[in-house]
C-alpha cells in the first residue's frame, strides 16, 4: 500500500510504563508526566488503568490522577480495566471510551493475565457489549494480546488469529454491533517484519474496511523494525511509550525493553515524511523526565543520540536547502 502521509502515536507510559515500576510513583509525579505529554502534541494518552490496587499498587490513584491533570481540548485522555467495575470506574471518571472486545490469542496469557482462559474470556464478551450498550458506547473495536506470539505457548499461528477475529466480529454483529478496528499487541515481543506484513496483508484481504491498530514491544530489538514493516503496509496507529518504557508485568520476562519508544518511532516517521503532528524535542524532554520519575536509563534511543536538526552541519543543510 506504501507509506501513509500521517501517523497517529496512541502514548501508553503513564498507564503500561508506569504499572510495571516496583518502586512508588507519586501522583504529583504522574500529573506532571501527562501533563508534559499534553504538552508535546500528543493526541491520545493512556492515563492510567483501573484495576485492583492489590495486584497493581501502582495504578491505586487512578481517580486522584485524573482530577488532577490539565485537559487539553482535542486530546483524548484513555485509562484501561479488565473488568466491568473498571469500566464504571472509567465512566465515572471522564475518560474517552472505545467499546473495545478483548481476548488473548494465548491460551495461558489470558489465564495469567486475567484468570480465564481464552474461552472463558470469549463468554464473557456479551456481558461487556450489554455493558457498552447501557453506557451508550458503540463496540467499534476488538483487541488481541499475544496476537504474534507467547513465551508461553510460542509462536501464534495466523490462522488461529483470524478465527478470533472471525468469532468476535460474528458475535459483535448478532447484537448489531459493527467492528470497525482491531488492535493487534505484540505483548511479548515475538513478530518479525515479515509476520507483520503477512498478518497485516490477511486481514486485509478477508477484511478490507478494517482499520489495523499496532501495539509493538522491543523486547528483542525488533519494535521499530516492526513499525516500518507496518508503515509500508499503510499502517497509521501505533501505541507507544516514552522512552521504551512498559514490559508486561505477567510476560515472564523480567527487565526486557517494553512499548517501543514513542520519541524513537516519531523520529522514524518524521525522517521518511510521514506527519506526526508531535514536537520531537518536547518528546526528548518528556523521555528524560520519565527516567527522573523511575529514577534509570530508559531504552529509547532519541533522547541519547539528539534531535537532527540540533546535530546536523550547517554544511549539509545549506546543500540540502541549495
Amino acid at each position: 500500500m506504501g507509506l501513509p502521509r500521517h501517523v497517529e502515536l496512541y502514548e501508553v507510559g503513564p498507564r503500561e510504563g508506569f504499572q510495571s515500576e516496583t518502586n512508588p510513583i507519586s501522583t504529583e509525579a504522574k500529573i506532571k508526566f501527562v501533563n508534559a505529554l499534553s504538552g508535546a502534541g500528543l493526541r491520545h494518552i493512556e492515563v492510567t488503568s483501573f484495576v485492583s490496587p492489590k495486584w497493581v499498587p501502582q495504578m491505586a490513584d487512578a481517580e486522584q490522577v485524573l482530577s488532577g491533570i490539565n485537559r487539553v481540548p482535542g486530546v483524548a485522555y484513555r485509562a484501561a480495566f479488565l473488568n466491568l467495575k473498571g469500566l464504571e470506574r472509567a465512566i465515572q471518571s471522564g475518560v474517552t471510551l472505545d467499546g473495545s472486545l478483548v481476548l488473548s490469542a494465548s491460551n495461558t496469557f489470558s489465564k495469567r493475565n486475567m484468570n480465564k482462559t481464552t474461552d472463558e474470556m470469549f463468554e464473557t464478551l456479551p456481558e461487556w457489549i450489554e455493558a457498552y450498550k447501557a453506557a451508550n458506547i458503540r463496540v467499534k473495536q476488538m483487541g488481541f494480546m499475544a496476537a504474534f506470539g507467547c513465551n508461553f505457548e510460542g509462536y501464534i499461528y495466523l490462522d488461529h488469529l483470524i478465527r478470533l477475529m472471525e468469532d468476535v466480529i460474528n458475535l459483535a454483529a448478532s447484537y448489531g454491533e459493527n467492528i470497525e478496528k482491531v488492535k493487534l499487541a505484540d505483548t511479548m515481543g515475538w513478530a518479525n517484519p515479515e509476520q507483520i506484513k503477512r498478518t497485516i496483508r490477511t486481514i486485509q484481504d478477508k477484511w478490507p474496511d478494517l482499520n489495523i491498530h499496532l501495539h509493538l514491544h522491543d523486547t528483542r530489538g525488533l519494535g521499530l523494525a516492526n513499525v516500518y514493516a507496518a508503515l509500508q503496509e499503510g499502517i497509521w496507529e501505533f501505541d507507544t511509550a516514552i522512552g521504551g518504557l512498559g514490559g508486561c508485568p505477567f510476560a515472564a520476562v523480567k527487565g526486557a525493553p517494553g512499548n517501543v519508544a514513542t520519541e524513537d518511532v516519531a523520529f522514524l516517521c518524521e525522517e521518511m515524511g510521514i506527519e506526526t503532528g508531535l514536537n520531537l524535542e518536547a518528546l526528548v524532554e518528556c523521555a528524560k523526565l520519565a527516567e527522573q520519575i523511575v529514577g534509570r536509563q530508559l531504552p529509547g534511543h532519541l533522547a541519547k543520540g539528539g534531535v537532527l536538526p540540533e546535530i546536523r552541519p550547517k554544511s549539509w543543510m545549506a546543500v540540502q536547502g541549495s
